[in-house]
């Protein structure tokens, strides 16, 4: 998963602030959300001083977008996009294929669920930044599942990567509330709903 492929990566200098900076604020953002975390905390645990964090981030906003760009990074196109065309050459194995890796995931005994779901629900105003990029981060999910749709053959792959990401969010919730089966159900549906959309097997 993202948090643990971040931590195995070799670590950084000490003297590299803004990366333990960082790497500190994907470790307990990741777990804990953003709301929850404050810069006493984040700057305590990167061992650098408050001075030092508002430096390189001069508010806690700057911060979470950086978080944000990484989370993007190590779990949309370093694990997600990845292991999903690693596992089949069949497009429409492909989105089924998600639902396995997600079965994989919420079975962790540190499964902290999306963090772009999470820091939507903590950020309400709509003008708020941190909001809107990770809304931005949502659609470029979306438009991978777009992507894998149309090579599927569906007949409307935007509107189909809609409708798969909310099948998508919904069992990462269900799985957050406890229901460990929550992908292998969501895949059943999903195969239903490709089977319906697609114009070609």
């Amino acid at each position: 998963m993202p948090a643990r492929a971040l931590r195995s990566r070799r670590a950084a200098p000490s003297g590299d602030a803004r990366e333990r900076i960082e790497r500190t604020a994907y470790q307990l953002f990741s777990q804990h959300g953003i709301q929850a975390v404050g810069v006493d905390t984040l700057a305590s645990r990167a061992g650098v001083a408050k001075m030092t964090l508002y430096r390189h981030y001069p508010s806690k906003g700057d911060l979470a977008l950086a978080f944000l760009r990484r989370r993007e990074e190590l779990w949309t196109r370093t694990w997600l996009a990845h292991a999903i065309r690693d596992r089949t050459r069949k497009p429409a194995e492909r989105l089924l294929g998600i639902f396995d890796l997600f079965d994989g995931w919420f079975r962790k005994a540190d499964y902290e669920a999306c963090s772009f779901l999470k820091t939507l629900l903590e950020h309400s105003d709509p003008k708020d930044r941190v909001r809107l990029a990770t809304l931005g981060h949502i659609q470029v999910i979306r438009a991978l599942i777009s992507e894998l749709a149309a090579e599927a053959g569906v007949r409307n792959p935007e509107r189909f990567a809609l409708q798969w990401q909310m099948l998508m969010m919904g069992c990462i919730v269900a799985a957050y509330a406890g229901e460990r089966d929550a992908a292998r159900r969501a895949r059943e549906v999903g195969r239903l709903l490709l089977q319906h959309e697609a114009r070609r097997a």
